[in-house]
């Protein structure tokens, strides 16, 4: 019986790192694939498209009673939906100014913020010291430095800390999933106007709209579901740790996909936030 319980044991772990790395690809395939749609619909016609298809995937599953919510619960939804909205579209921009790479790595400054918050341990000073020397590396003055493209990526980060703190307490206050849900059902219907405004302009062709749509569903309900399923075979801190494979996720697809390439000091950096991240998750 003991044999078997471990052997069950390891094929669920085994599972939940399968699920948790085809997440972070999904994610990072999601991102490249969208990335060749922006020069077709823009970074704001693709969060667009990303955030109609998130909201009938999230309030599909979540399926979220509006008529019972309070006006506090209200409050909290509208805030995490402005949060989510600001998230994506700053960080699609600023894939496209500074690449996939680049970008999503800063934007892990968010979680790592989070995890670092209120820490008294020496790791972790000794954590946030090294994330700093490496952003300073990733961002350092070249000919080709975009720095609004940076400042971005650097908006999208303090959005996910953001959506992670506002996460946990809407999850706390609202049964399930339904705060979740309707908050990406209200981040949809705040690009709905934005969202035609930018396809009217842009006439939209097929290859641009699929790529849109398919960019939505590899990084909105694939991520999702496989996280959920990750999770029910992992620890919440193991899932944590390796999340933070995200930022080599996306140097590597950006390379192969997109064409777009770091340099040795990049990818250091890259390596030295990725490594950060996992220890003060680990230690959170």
């Amino acid at each position: 019986m003991g044999i078997r319980i471990q052997a069950r044991g390891r094929t669920d772990t085994t599972t939940g790192v399968a699920l948790m790395l085809g997440s972070g690809l999904s994610t990072q395939t999601g991102a490249s694939v969208a990335a060749l749609a922006f020069p077709v619909l823009g970074p704001v016609g693709v969060v667009a498209v990303r955030q109609w298809v998130a909201a009938a995937v999230l309030l599909s599953v979540g399926r979220p009673r509006l008529r019972a919510f309070t006006a506090a619960q209200w409050r909290l939804v509208l805030a995490l939906a402005t949060v989510f909205a600001t998230m994506n579209l700053t960080l699609y921009t600023a894939i496209d100014r500074i690449g996939l790479g680049l970008a999503v790595t800063l934007e892990f400054l968010g979680p790592l913020a989070v995890a670092l918050a209120g820490s008294r341990r020496r790791a972790d000073l000794v954590c946030a010291l090294a994330a700093a020397s490496a952003v300073v590396v990733l961002t350092r003055p070249r000919p080709s430095t975009d720095y609004t493209g940076i400042g971005l990526a650097v908006v999208a980060a303090c959005c996910w800390a953001a959506y992670i703190l506002l996460n946990r307490t809407v999850g706390a206050r609202l049964p399930g999933l339904e705060g979740s849900a309707t908050a990406a059902g209200v981040s949809g219907l705040l690009y709905l106007p934005v969202g035609v405004a930018v396809l009217a302009v842009h006439r939209p062709t097929a290859a641009a709209v699929l790529c849109a749509l398919t960019a939505g569903v590899l990084s909105s309900a694939v991520p999702f579901l496989a996280d959920l399923l990750a999770l029910r075979r992992v620890p919440a801190r193991f899932f944590g740790v390796f999340m933070s494979v995200n930022p080599v996720c996306a140097a590597v697809i950006g390379m192969l996909v997109l064409g777009q390439r770091l340099d040795t000091a990049s990818w250091a950096a890259v390596a030295v936030i990725v490594s950060a991240n996992a220890v003060a998750v680990r230690g959170s």
